[in-house]
Order: C-alpha cells, then sequence, then structure tokens
C-alpha cells in the first residue's frame, strides 16, 4: 500500500470504539471467528493450519516477527466493519475529509504563472464527494497514483481554483510527497 491508502485506512481506524486486540491469541480467536474456521486463517496468513490451533489453544505465544505483521494487518482490516462503514458513509455524505500534506505539486498553466514547484504544507477540507471518490476507489482496488488523482484535483478546485474564482486553466498533480495525512 502507499502513503495516501495506508492514511485513509489510519483515518477510518481513528473511529474505532474498541482497541484492536494486542496478544497473538486474541488476534487469532477474531480471525477464527471472522473467517469462520482455521482452514481460511491459515490460508491467509500463509501458515499450517496447526499453527493457527496452537495459537487459539494458546500453546504458542509469540509469533515471529513476519506472522506478527500479517496477523495485525489482517485484524485492523477486519475489525469492526459496521463502525468502519458508518465513518466512511458519514466521511462521504455529510463530514468530508481533511488532508494534510507536505509536497511538490505539478503544475500544467497559463504561460507566464507564477505557480512554482516549490515544497508546500498544506491543511485542507475536502468535500463530502471527494471522500466518497476516494473510498469508492480504494475499495475498488485503485493504485495509489489513482487515489492521488483524486486527492490532487480535490486540492486543486478547493484549494488553487478556490471552488472556480481563480486560476480557470490550472491543472495540479502531486509530484513529490513528504508525507499525506487523513483526518474524517
Amino acid at each position: 500500500m502507499g502513503k495516501l491508502a495506508d492514511s485513509l485506512d489510519k483515518a477510518v481506524q481513528g473511529a474505532f470504539t474498541r482497541p484492536v486486540p494486542k496478544s497473538a491469541g486474541a488476534q487469532m480467536r477474531y480471525l477464527v471467528r471472522r473467517l469462520k474456521g482455521t482452514r481460511a486463517v491459515a490460508d491467509v496468513l500463509g501458515v499450517s493450519q496447526r499453527t493457527v490451533e496452537r495459537y487459539v489453544k494458546g500453546q504458542l505465544k509469540r509469533p515471529r516477527k513476519d506472522l506478527a505483521a500479517r496477523m495485525e494487518r489482517e485484524v485492523r482490516q477486519r475489525w469492526q466493519p459496521q463502525i468502519r462503514a458508518q465513518a466512511k458513509k458519514q466521511a462521504a455524505t455529510t463530514g468530508g475529509i481533511v488532508l494534510d500534506t507536505r509536497a511538490r505539486f505539478g503544475y500544467t498553466a497559463a504561460p507566464g504563472s507564477t505557480d512554482d514547484a516549490r515544497l508546500r504544507h498544506l491543511t485542507q477540507a475536502l468535500p463530502p464527494h471527494y471522500a466518497a471518490r476516494l473510498f469508492d476507489a480504494q475499495e475498488q482496488g485503485a493504485t495509489e497514483q489513482q487515489l492521488l488523482d483524486i486527492a490532487a484535483e480535490g486540492l486543486q478546485e478547493i484549494y488553487f481554483k478556490d471552488g472556480g474564482r481563480r486560476a480557470q486553466g490550472l491543472l495540479v498533480e502531486f509530484t513529490d510527497i513528504d508525507y499525506i495525512d487523513l483526518e474524517l
């Protein structure tokens, strides 16, 4: 995943009402309940079914670093699906999303424009339809570049063009991202 996709997931995870299970056994038991069986969990994590059963029974307690990371990722992706859906729906219909970034932007503008590709720090609230487009694109498996294009279009319309009041022919794209963070 890329910076923007990770930031979208992190923004939604901010709406969680309960903490994600921390111990390996609790994570494994949660995955077994969600995926309805130890075989499915073993396939997702790339381990044997017997290994999954040992974690569930408490015979194994400390996974290897790579397995611990996979378990954490899989649990976070499935944790509180209703809360996750509710947060996405609220951002996409009424709340919008706040984009905070430090990046360089590429411009296509009229000749003689003074917009240079300097490093800019922007914190901008994007309207709900851009949040909806970002979440829809992410669910459909969009690439990081496609997500960045949607975010750049939102910044272009809201920040650079000021809702259509200036810079009519300006096209904006991300060229270099130092960091990008989203908040619901």
